[in-house]
């Protein structure tokens, strides 16, 4: 690599010290090599800090994910999700389904996805969110937090449905909706159909101008299938009686 393109990175890395003593340490022959040790470690830190700032939580990796068990699910489309174009367009997901379905699995997969690649994210239950700006004191305090939800390149909000809300909560997630709208996208699980979100939202005057504007340049993910969550704890309850039969076989052996 060239001096040129050497001292190039060194100036992007904004290593002072390097710069003013760059004849030296090129010289040795070590330049190129603490270059790359630098930009290796911003960017581990970088994609540790996006990582922890996203809020993803724990979960279970796509490539576990039970295809087979949904009675209806558009896989491909999940895939497709997972490359992240969809940021790029500022298109708006929807996954749609009953409890348990994997609506959640998905959402903070796409998330991390989102984060090791680069993008700033955030993930949040509709509860933990409406709940935070609507404690607000002040105006400008509420305006600070309604910026820290409007301003990420990906927003996630989980479990939109699973509590009913006050107007007061209505006019706060539309605010966000709006602030977002045609710019950054959000990914939304709800277990409600968008004609039932008046039960979520009741008496909200706002709520179908929330839903034009989440609908619009957006792609509805549904699902159908039984709760992921009772078929596991069936499964493990067989295999404990299995477990449990075959120690009372070897008992009487």
């Amino acid at each position: 690599m060239t001096n040129d393109l050497l001292l190039a990175r060194a100036k992007k890395l904004k290593l002072y010290g390097v710069i003013a003593h760059f004849d030296e340490i090129e010289q040795a022959g070590l330049l190129e090599k603490l270059l790359t040790w630098e930009e290796n470690e911003r960017k581990n830190r970088s994609h540790l800090s996006r990582l922890k700032n996203a809020r993803i939580g724990q979960f279970k990796p796509l490539c576990d994910f039970d295809w087979n068990w949904p009675k209806k699910i558009d896989r491909a489309s999940i895939e497709e999700s997972m490359a992240l174009d969809f940021i790029t367009a500022s298109m708006n997901i929807v996954l749609c389904g009953p409890n348990g379905v994997g609506k959640s699995t998905i959402a903070k997969n796409i998330a991390y996805q989102a984060a090791i690649r680069g993008f700033n994210v955030l993930f949040t239950t509709a509860e933990n969110m409406l709940n935070e700006l609507s404690s607000q004191e002040s105006d400008s305090a509420l305006q600070r937090r309604l910026k820290y939800y409007a301003q990420p390149q990906l927003l996630v909000v989980d479990e939109v449905g699973y509590l009913s809300y006050s107007n007061r909560h209505a006019d706060l997630f539309f605010n966000i909706i709006s602030k977002r709208y045609q710019n950054k996208p959000i990914v939304i699980t709800t277990n409600k159909p968008f004609s039932e979100w008046a039960e979520i939202f009741p008496n909200a005057s706002c709520v179908v101008s929330m839903i034009d504007r989440l609908v619009h340049h957006s792609e509805i993910i549904s699902i159908d299938a039984e709760s992921f969550r009772l078929k596991e704890a069936t499964e493990q309850m067989n295999a404990r009686k299995k477990v449990r039969a075959e120690r009372n076989k070897t008992k009487k052996q």
